[in-house]
């Protein structure tokens, strides 16, 4: 048999932990009771009842503020601040970019005008900085380049360095059928002051007869921003984002509404007129040109300086043959930049609580109508140029109707509608000088307005 001898000390330390543990647990308990809910004293059920009646409290204030918040977050949303105007105003906004992808109808332009619609009339709370007419927001600070009429001679400086003069130089007498198109501005003038626009905001109006969107938006900001200050008092009305929507509008339009007007006021016989080729243009022609055509221009509508000059000084850059990198720029990234934030700040400026108004709707039809009348205009007086030129000398009036300055589609619908009549009948340099004399036109009859109202 063993014996197993207890060790005296071994136990006595086993015991002291046992008594240790014990007070911890009873430590821990005394610490944690309110948490778990226990009481040194009964709780009678009145007590018992108000606790609960206290929970049931908390809950229900829990519930308010989640419905609060929840009401809040909705009420920020564009759902609750649409009104029916945003969503017409969208709408027309999607067809402008349905109408440049399906149709191919001057895409550069309606697609970002169309993308600034729909950006614009996204509904939004006031007073966050968000729309383009609030002050701070991005949007206002890149629509400043049309209220401050930046954006136009930047464009202009495009055009000017992707244009070739040639066809202009080499039969200087289109330049008349420019001008003669030029007849839809002063009639759209007149009609615009019939319908109860004062002086400056028929100005503007009046432009759209040119048919050249940076022009309407260069001159719209300076006569019709909403800020100028009338004689009387009058606070002339914001009227840019019509203008400028009206202008491209019927740019775009140009293969659909001039094509029966030609048809209309041509005969058969006048549309097989074939026209003498143009002369060979010399290099230092068109180096000249430009500096001769700032000087002319330019001192004939001083106030059209910056639409104008930008112009020829891009076509300098072309020309020169020494700045063709500074040429390729302003015809390529810089234009392309320029419109689309043109494009999209002006299809935002549509929102539809300043754009959907009985003005609109007036400047859209006065807008037609003078589209009309200055192609009328250059078809009409290509006709009467031919009442004194004889034989070769004689000029299809189809190329009339490319007076109006929408470069270069209204050039390519005229040689459309000439290769109708005759396929072998090549129209499109002979149509091209009437057409950049629209756009040196349109820019001169906006100075002279300018200089006269501004």
């Amino acid at each position: 048999m063993v014996t197993i001898y207890k060790n005296p000390v071994y136990a006595k330390k086993k015991k002291m932990k046992k008594i240790l543990l014990i007070f911890g647990v009873l430590a821990l308990l005394i610490f944690i009771r309110p948490d778990l809910g226990l009481n040194t004293t009964p709780i009678n059920s009145d007590s018992s009842t108000t606790v609960v009646q206290n929970e049931e409290v908390k809950q229900e204030g829990f519930r308010t503020e989640g419905f609060k918040g929840i009401n809040q977050f909705y009420n920020y949303t564009g759902f609750a601040n649409a009104t029916p105007g945003n969503l017409i105003m969208i709408i027309i906004g999607i067809t402008f970019i349905y109408l440049g992808i399906k149709f191919d109808y001057e895409p550069l332009l309606l697609i970002p005008i169309g993308a600034g619609v729909i950006i614009g009339n996204i509904p939004f709370v006031a007073g966050n900085q968000t729309g383009i007419y609030e002050t701070g927001s991005v949007l206002n600070y890149l629509y400043f380049g049309v209220i401050k009429g930046i954006y136009p001679p930047l464009i202009f400086l495009g055009i000017g360095a992707m244009t070739d003069f040639s066809s202009l130089i080499a039969n200087p007498k289109l330049m008349l059928l420019g001008a003669a198109a030029q007849i839809g501005v002063f009639a759209t003038f007149l009609g615009a002051l019939y319908l109860g626009f004062n002086l400056p905001e028929a100005g503007a109006i009046g432009i759209i007869g040119g048919a050249d969107g940076p022009t309407a938006i260069f001159l719209s900001s300076k006569l019709a921003n909403g800020v100028n200050i009338m004689a009387d008092g009058t606070t002339v009305k914001n009227l840019i984002g019509p203008i400028a929507i009206a202008a491209y509008s019927y740019m775009a339009l140009v293969p659909v509404i001039q094509p029966p007007i030609m048809r209309l006021l041509t005969s058969k016989k006048e549309r097989l007129i074939r026209m003498r080729p143009l002369r060979a243009v010399s290099q230092k022609e068109k180096m000249i040109f430009p500096i001769v055509a700032l000087l002319l221009t330019t001192f004939i509508s001083p106030s059209a300086l910056p639409l104008l000059g930008m112009l020829f000084f891009g076509n300098l850059l072309k020309e020169s043959g020494r700045t063709e990198r500074l040429a390729d720029t302003a015809r390529t990234k810089l234009i392309d930049i320029v419109t689309i934030l043109l494009g999209v700040t002006v299809g935002a400026s549509t929102q539809a609580d300043i754009f959907i108004t009985k003005d609109s709707l007036l400047i859209f039809g006065l807008g037609a109508i003078s589209f009309v009348i200055a192609t009328m205009g250059g078809l009409l007086f290509a006709k009467l140029m031919n009442l004194f030129l004889k034989g070769n000398d004689k000029i299809n009036p189809l190329i009339g109707a490319a007076g109006v300055s929408a470069v270069p589609d209204s050039a390519r619908v005229v040689h459309a509608e000439g290769l109708k009549s005759d396929p072998r009948n090549y129209l499109l340099m002979h149509a091209m000088a009437p057409n950049v004399a629209g756009v040196i036109g349109s820019a001169i009859a906006a100075g002279i307005i300018l200089s006269f109202l501004g």
